[in-house]
Parts: C-alpha cells; sequence; structure tokens
C-alpha cells in the first residue's frame, strides 16, 4: 500500500479537523493516525492509490467545516504494514 505524510497549516485546529479526518479516513478504508503539532496538524495515511489520492484531496480541501488550509506538505513514506486502524491522537 501507498503511504503519505501530510502536514497541514492553518485554521485546522480546535476545529474538528482531526475528528473529520478520521471520517474520512473511514470512507475511504484508510489506515494511519492524525495529530495536532505545535500550529499544524500531521497526518500518515496509507491506503488503496486512487482511495489515498481522494483521501488526500479531502484533506487539502479542508475537512472540518470551520477549518481553512492555508499551506500544506504532503511526502511519500512507507507506514508500518502491521497498521490496521486509523487513530486519533
Amino acid at each position: 500500500m501507498n503511504g503519505k505524510h501530510i502536514k497541514v497549516y492553518g485554521r485546522v485546529q480546535g476545529v474538528g479537523f482531526r475528528f473529520f479526518t478520521a471520517q474520512l479516513a473511514k470512507k475511504y478504508n484508510i489506515v494511519g493516525s492524525v495529530e495536532n503539532v505545535n500550529d499544524y496538524v500531521e497526518v500518515y495515511a496509507s491506503g488503496k492509490t486512487d482511495d489515498l489520492e481522494s483521501f488526500t484531496k479531502g484533506i487539502i480541501e479542508g475537512v472540518a467545516p470551520a477549518s481553512q488550509v492555508d499551506d500544506y506538505n504532503i511526502e511519500d513514506v512507507t507506514l508500518d504494514e502491521n497498521t490496521k486502524h486509523f487513530k486519533t491522537l
């Protein structure tokens, strides 16, 4: 499976961004995690190519209604193959 490390900057903390990211992960069968880190949200995600693209697009567009994504970085990564769920940290 493909993996992505995504850092999302903007109004993404305190607006339900992690909750909605987890819901989006469930919709697209994505495993990994989402976590608030300093002034951004960090996402590790793995799944089938098409699902991962749809998931990533949803995050970039700002999944939470009150969020506003100002910037983001995406890197290809390999996640632990034993990861079976999506966690909100």
